[in-house]
C-alpha cells in the first residue's frame, strides 16, 4: 500500500468535492478466475491487488472512509471449500498488511456479524483493529459477515428492548436513533457506490445508509479494477447534481 505517483485522473479531481465515504461491491472474482479456467479462489487472490489499488487511490486523493462488501450473509450458503478458502486469504491479507496499514495511517475497521467468523481469523482481526485504532488517516471498513436487512432487524430490536424497559419513548424513535444503533453508528452514510463485474443490484448491502448515495455499476470484474478507472468515476460523480430530494430555485429573470 506505499503510495504512488499522482496520475493525471487524480490531478483533473476537485479536492473541494470528492465524496467523503465511499462503499465498494467487490464483484466478479469467480468470473474472472473462470474466463481463464482458473480456481475461483484464485481470483479472490487476485481481487486483493484490487483492494489495495483502491486503498492507495483514496488515500492519494484524500476520501476519508472506504467500505468494502467483503463478505456477506449469503456467502456463507457458498461451498465450503470456498468459504474456508476465503477466510484462509482473510487473515493472510490482516498479517500481512497490518504493516502498511500502520505505516500508512490507516485505520481498520468492521461492520458485520464478526462473531461468525472462525476464531483464529477473529483474533487475528482484533489485533489488527487494535494496533490501527489510533491512526486518523482513511478509515478501511471491511464488511464482514454482514447483511443489511439482519442488521437493521438487530437495531429495531434493540430499540424495542429499550422501549419495553421504559427507557425510550416509541415517539421519540426517528431515522436519527435508528441509525444510532445501526453498525455503521460512527461513520458518515456513503456518498459514492460503486458495484464491479456489471450485476445492478444491492445485495443487500447498505439499505439504510445508501439512501442518497449516487449509484455506478461498471461492467469491469473486481481483479482488474484498478486505481485509474477509480479516479474515472470519482470524476463522473463530481459532475452529478446531488440535490437530496431539493428543487433548485429558479435564476432570477
Amino acid at each position: 500500500m506505499s503510495s504512488d505517483a499522482p496520475s493525471p485522473e487524480a490531478a483533473l479531481l476537485d479536492p473541494e468535492r470528492l465524496p467523503r465515504h465511499v462503499a465498494i461491491i467487490m464483484d466478479g472474482n469467480g468470473r474472472w478466475a473462470k474466463k481463464r479456467l482458473l480456481n475461483r479462489v484464485k481470483g479472490h487472490e487476485k481481487g486483493a491487488d484490487s483492494v489495495r489499488a483502491v486503498v492507495k487511490a483514496c488515500r492519494e486523493v484524500g476520501v476519508p472512509y472506504l467500505t468494502l462488501y467483503a463478505f456477506s450473509t449469503e456467502n456463507w450458503q457458498r461451498p465450503q471449500m470456498e468459504v474456508d478458502a476465503l477466510m484462509t486469504l482473510l487473515k493472510k491479507f490482516l498479517q500481512t498488511e497490518a504493516e502498511e496499514l500502520l505505516a500508512n495511517n490507516i485505520r481498520l475497521e468492521t461492520i458485520g456479524e464478526t462473531g461468525r467468523l472462525p476464531e483464529d481469523v477473529r483474533q487475528s482481526l482484533a489485533r489488527v483493529v487494535a494496533q490501527t485504532r489510533g491512526n486518523d488517516g482513511l478509515h478501511l471498513i471491511l464488511a464482514l459477515s454482514y447483511g443489511s436487512r439482519d442488521e437493521i432487524v438487530h437495531a429495531v430490536r434493540n430499540i424495542a428492548a429499550e422501549a419495553a424497559a421504559g427507557r425510550v419513548s416509541p415517539n421519540a424513535v426517528d431515522e436519527a436513533l435508528l441509525s444510532a444503533k445501526l453498525f455503521t453508528r460512527d461513520m458518515p452514510d456513503p456518498d459514492l457506490l460503486i458495484r464491479t463485474s456489471g450485476e445492478l443490484r444491492l445485495s443487500n448491502f447498505l439499505l439504510w445508509q445508501l439512501a442518497y448515495a449516487e449509484f455506478h455499476f461498471t461492467p469491469t470484474l473486481w481483479p482488474d479494477f484498478g486505481r485509474e478507472e477509480f479516479f474515472r468515476i470519482l470524476a463522473d460523480y463530481q459532475r452529478r447534481d446531488r440535490r437530496f430530494g431539493r428543487v433548485d430555485p429558479e435564476p432570477a429573470s
